[in-house]
């Protein structure tokens, strides 16, 4: 099962053994079922989710939900089913399945951090503090080589864009659930920043 929701931020939980560990809270109230695929349809089974109502939708997006008589949903993603008895019904609001102790892959973006250097981007070392180095301590150094090949090759690390990008983290685990104000706990930081979409899959 899938579940779409928003990340609230993280704080501490105590656990069964009395540690205190770090938790990210994430929000999955209105998370629901829009659609489905068929085989005879689509060419495969799948059950298309929703979440989050939209501010504004363009007139074509807006018909599909008014033809399925369900309210309209933002953030949509599909979860791909081995057979058709798993089809959830369209409309239907989503409750957490997952047990306390049941590890989870996370999918969310990262959040973004512009252009960064070689040391941040890829913890490199940097250049020495003296002897020499002269307002270069956290440049590259070199990056191609001599007369042959003559180039930098491709995927050399170097400055760049850093983060905003899709990240899944695997097996975290879920410390607590709280279905009547619709909240996961889990273990650890997830991807990305407050109010970031998160995806949670077993």
């Amino acid at each position: 099962m899938m579940i779409l929701g928003k990340k609230l931020g993280q704080t501490s939980f105590i656990d069964d053994k009395g540690n205190r560990v770090c938790a990210t809270v994430l929000d999955y109230k209105g998370c629901s079922v829009v659609g489905n695929r068929t085989v005879d349809r689509d060419g495969y089974i799948a059950n298309i989710i929703g979440f989050l109502k939209p501010k504004k939708l363009k007139n074509p997006q807006q018909k599909e939900f008014i033809k399925k008589n369900i309210e309209a949903r933002k953030h949509i993603k599909e979860e791909r089913l081995d057979s058709a008895e798993n089809l959830i019904e369209i409309g239907l609001e989503l409750k957490v399945n997952f047990l306390i102790g049941d590890k989870v892959i996370v999918q969310s973006k990262s959040t973004g951090k512009g252009f960064a250097g070689v040391m941040k981007r890829h913890n490199f070392a940097g250049l020495r503090a003296s002897h020499g180095v002269s307002t270069s301590h956290r440049s590259a150094g070199g990056t191609g080589q001599n007369q042959n090949p003559g180039r930098v090759f491709k995927g050399k690390k170097m400055a760049g864009h850093l983060g905003d990008e899709t990240v899944t983290q695997k097996g975290l685990e879920v410390l607590k659930i709280d279905q009547d104000n619709s909240l996961i706990f889990i273990k650890g930081s997830v991807p990305g920043k407050r109010s970031t979409i998160v995806r949670v899959y077993k």
